[in-house]
């Protein structure tokens, strides 16, 4: 049997997935987004994980697509095929948190999954880039829409046209990275940010996920809506109630998720 792509494993109540194609820098295909799809799904649905992380190793996080199996592929291939949709688009609609810990090459495919994510922490070697324009193509998979959201129009710009790669210094500056750690701390540090938001109320994080995204998707009058319903909603759990007394008792909540 062919070794799995995607490593998948349970931290406690953290769900861990490690891309697993280390010769080809973990390039993403179909059968990829497959398999991380299936296993994303599956920890969505376990009520005993709070949160993912995903990761690669060292070398590289994702370093792009699959080019040697797009090379020769037409027009009518990939629109027939609609390529990078299916379960490439099944990833946004994860609801539990999902962090991306980077290290080494996130570029192309590699950098948009990062950005598909909640929030990344980077190790100190990580370095991102949308270089597809070098292949005579442009980025597909949300580069030109959600790294100007992440970083300005202007920076986007420049990475996008000019293919260039920023390393996590620069990323961090400018806003696409939320933490830099030392490269042997990057998946411990990840592990750790999972397990603070999974010992949370799922209901409470999955409302604040959905809210902070939605402020992307809609105008400010409506996120602003959105987000004062999401709040109001929340007084109806019963964790709502024991985080309310526990502060009040001056001791740790103990939520139920419900």
């Amino acid at each position: 049997m062919s070794e799995s792509l995607v490593k998948v494993e349970v931290r406690g109540r953290v769900g861990l997935l490690t891309l697993n194609r280390p010769k080809v820098l973990n390039a993403l295909s179909n059968a990829v987004i497959t398999e991380l799809a299936v296993a994303m799904r599956a920890f969505d649905a376990d009520e005993n994980i709070g949160a993912m992380v995903l990761t690669g190793n060292e070398k590289a996080f994702a370093a792009g697509a699959d080019i040697g199996a797009m090379a020769q592929w037409s027009y009518l291939d990939v629109y027939k095929a609609d390529y990078i949709s299916g379960d490439w688009d099944a990833l946004r609609h994860i609801r539990k948190p999902v962090i991306a810990a980077v290290a080494g090459y996130a570029l192309g495919g590699g950098c948009e999954l990062a950005m598909v994510c909640d929030f990344i922490i980077a190790a100190e070697n990580a370095k991102f880039g949308q270089p597809e324009i070098n292949l005579g193509v442009i980025p597909g998979y949300g580069g030109t829409q959600r790294l100007p959201r992440a970083v300005g129009k202007a920076k986007a710009m420049d990475l996008v046209l000019t293919g260039r790669m920023m390393d996590v210094v620069e990323a961090e500056r400018a806003g696409l990275v939320a933490r830099v750690v030392p490269v042997e701390r990057l998946l411990e540090e990840a592990i750790a940010a999972a397990e603070i938001i999974a010992s949370k109320s799922m209901p409470s994080v999955m409302m604040a996920k959905e809210s902070v995204n939605r402020a992307f998707e809609s105008s400010l009058a409506e996120s602003l809506l959105f987000e004062h319903r999401n709040f109001h909603a929340l007084f109806g759990t019963d964790d709502q109630k024991e985080g309310m007394r526990a502060f009040v008792e001056k001791r740790k909540p103990d939520f139920k998720n419900r």
